[in-house]
């Protein structure tokens, strides 16, 4: 499993939202280029970055933020919030990312989720964030009345390199994961499967280890309050 710490982005600092609203923000480091450096010194194999702002504008934000982790570091970055054309994708992979997150428009229109994993082979991810199961858009804003499982069975052939899949009422409440949701999610599509939402200890990643069919696990919160080390986050998940 690959842990990937997270960095979310409000108003150019890093913070962490409580069930993703907004206005319960926690700021961690108003310098995400240094924060960005910190994991990468603490062995750190990748990034993830979620601009907030511009999920709930539906464009990009923070970019210069983002620019700054970028130079900050030479670890692979996924990015997420606000990316809704194929165009913006490619933008972004040409400025250094290594991996688009495409989330509302993957619900808004799932063209754009086919055309940009043609144009980006293997750099493009889904973010399915939800809501007792129903999918949530427009940061969280809007929930839906499709599922998780069927959005991710829309893009089973189009060649999507992996899936966040968030619980919401998880997300940096520091109750655990829904490991069971998101395995029973892995069960059902061949896409690889990547854990948000909830990870608060060693024992939340083992749990989500002996799964045995989730890729990887993104961290935030914990990491920043010192409740997870990210040196024997890294030995336990590679063990």
């Amino acid at each position: 499993m690959i842990l990937y710490p997270a960095i979310d982005l409000k108003d150019g600092e890093c913070v962490r939202l409580l069930r993703g609203d907004m206005d319960v923000a926690t700021v961690f480091n108003d310098d995400p280029a240094a924060q960005a450096k910190a994991f990468a010194d603490e062995g750190a194999e990748w990034l993830h970055v979620v601009d907030l702002n511009g999920a709930f504008e539906g464009k990009p934000v923070n970019a210069d933020a983002v620019d700054g982790i970028l130079k900050a570091s030479s670890m692979p970055v996924q990015l997420g919030g606000g990316i809704r054309s194929v165009a913006q994708a490619v933008d972004w992979v040409e400025r250094g990312l290594s991996r688009v997150i495409l989330g509302t428009v993957a619900i808004k229109d799932p063209s754009v989720v086919i055309e940009a994993c043609k144009e980006l082979p293997g750099k493009v991810a889904v973010g399915i964030d939800a809501r007792d199961g129903f999918v949530a858009v427009e940061g969280w804003a809007e929930v839906t009345e499709i599922t998780a499982l069927n959005l991710a069975k829309k893009f089973e052939d189009a060649g999507v390199a992996a899936i966040i899949y968030t619980d919401i009422e998880r997300d940096g409440a520091m109750q655990g994961p829904n490991t069971e949701a998101t395995s029973k999610l892995a069960d059902h599509v061949s896409i690889p499967i990547i854990a948000s939402g909830g990870v608060s200890n060693l024992d939340d990643l083992s749990a989500l280890k002996a799964a045995g069919n989730i890729s990887g696990v993104i961290s935030g919160r914990a990491l920043y309050d010192g409740r997870i080390d990210i040196a024997s986050a890294l030995k336990l998940l590679k063990d």
